[in-house]
């Protein structure tokens, strides 16, 4: 894929998931963190936008694009895309991960990329080097694939599906 393409699709969905942010007099448009508790707003917040985590940032939810050396999000439903080497979501994420490590504990529902992949339930595709679903609705590509429960079968290199 060309570099100028790839740009153009980065800015282009960081326009878009800064679009479909949702008013709320709570979420705040813009979050920098060194580590959490040093960043500009407090954990509790929800970050709808932008957030950059320069070592690790925490955050109930993140709505946008969200990068940095470990993202974390808590209680709250996050979409958008989350780049990072280490992005951990303890609720649902919907939309792009793209890491060395991926942790949705709950639903993710989108893409997600990195050396390892995991999710309870997985919605869309998983392209690592381990792929690990709880339950899926999708593709697993990878050297390692496992689907607990319901998968083509539970587990299985290269490639593995559940539809």
């Amino acid at each position: 894929m060309p570099k100028k393409f790839l740009g153009v699709c980065i800015v282009l969905a960081m326009v878009l998931s800064l679009l479909s942010v949702p008013a709320s007099a709570q979420s705040k448009p813009i979050q920098i963190s060194l580590f959490t508790p040093v960043q500009i707003f407090n954990e509790n917040t929800p970050i709808g936008g932008l957030r950059i985590n320069l070592i690790y940032g925490r955050n109930v939810s993140v709505t946008g694009f969200d990068w940095g050396l470990v993202n974390h999000t808590t209680t709250g439903i996050s979409t958008g895309i989350q780049w990072g080497a280490v992005n951990l979501n303890d609720n649902h994420f919907t939309g792009w991960q793209d890491g060395v490590v991926n942790y949705t504990k709950g639903n993710a529902e989108g893409l997600q990329t990195g050396f390892v992949n995991y999710a309870n339930y997985a919605s869309g595709v998983q392209f690592g080097v381990v792929n690990y679903a709880r339950s899926m609705k999708g593709l697993q590509i990878g050297l390692v694939n496992i689907i607990k429960q319901g998968g083509a079968f539970p587990v299985f290199p290269i490639v593995n599906w559940s539809f």
